[in-house]
């Protein structure tokens, strides 16, 4: 096993994914105990864990963005990521079907880190700065997008035509038609815009040699940051089983 050489690490970077991963393994065990057990099933409705929600997985894909310039194997990278969140949607299917993840946040990771990837020749020639702007930007007009509208945020310009959510399998694009439910959705327009800002947000730290700063280390949550992907697969079925343990049942 390769060793990890934390000296030359960006192990901040690493603390801040794993306390991303701490709110969100926190987070799911508040949805799996009011939600799926049902104690309060308003409970995700509320403003502020909607945004505690929005706030975990706006970090977990922009230090994701940011980590692309130390993938030495982004493709291959790209395509684990990926078939890690299809492997959850293939058990979340069978084990909960009312609560199927489809297109999630792993497959979405994967498929920008993959776009990223192929494009990073034509963003490295994009002034950083202009390329956040553009990024930002671009998240807000299309954040409306998956609700069938332009707008900024969630301020509606006008709708979109009907026409592009008539078709089943495009739902991961952004345009999921009436019939389509999922639990963990986030889909590429949209959602992609944020790992690339966080791409060019690592550019500007590094155009400015702030970059040691993130050689600190928090321990702990390093650690954790360092294992996130296992951790993220792992985290809901132990979650599951305190859960059996507290209320007998699934």
């Amino acid at each position: 096993m390769k060793k990890v050489d934390l000296e030359k690490r960006y192990n901040l970077i690493d603390a801040l994914r794993g306390f991303a991963l701490v709110n969100m393994i926190v987070f799911h065990f508040c949805y799996d105990i009011f939600m799926i057990y049902g104690l309060n099933t308003k409970w995700a409705s509320a403003p502020l864990v909607i945004a505690w929600e929005r706030f975990i997985c706006i970090s977990f894909i922009l230090i994701s963005g940011v980590c692309l310039h130390f993938s030495n194997h982004p493709y291959r990278r790209g395509i684990i990521i990926n078939l890690c969140g299809f492997l959850i949607t293939v058990v979340t299917f069978f084990a909960m079907p009312e609560q199927a993840v489809w297109f999630g946040v792993l497959n979405l990771i994967g498929t920008s880190m993959l776009i990223t990837a192929a494009l990073r020749g034509l963003f490295d020639k994009i002034n950083p700065f202009l390329g956040s702007v553009l990024s930002l930007l671009c998240f807000a007009v299309f954040y409306g997008v998956p609700e069938r509208y332009i707008g900024f945020f969630n301020i509606k310009l006008f709708d979109l035509p009907d026409f592009f959510y008539q078709f089943k399998y495009v739902a991961f694009i952004g345009f999921p038609d009436s019939g389509f439910r999922s639990s963990d959705y986030f889909p590429v327009i949209t959602w992609i815009f944020v790992y690339i800002l966080g791409y060019f947000l690592w550019r500007i730290i590094k155009q400015y040699s702030k970059e040691n700063i993130f050689r600190q280390r928090v321990y702990f949550l390093d650690f954790l940051g360092r294992h996130s992907l296992l951790i993220y697969m792992l985290h809901q079925p132990l979650l599951m089983g305190i859960c059996f343990l507290i209320f007998g049942h699934f």
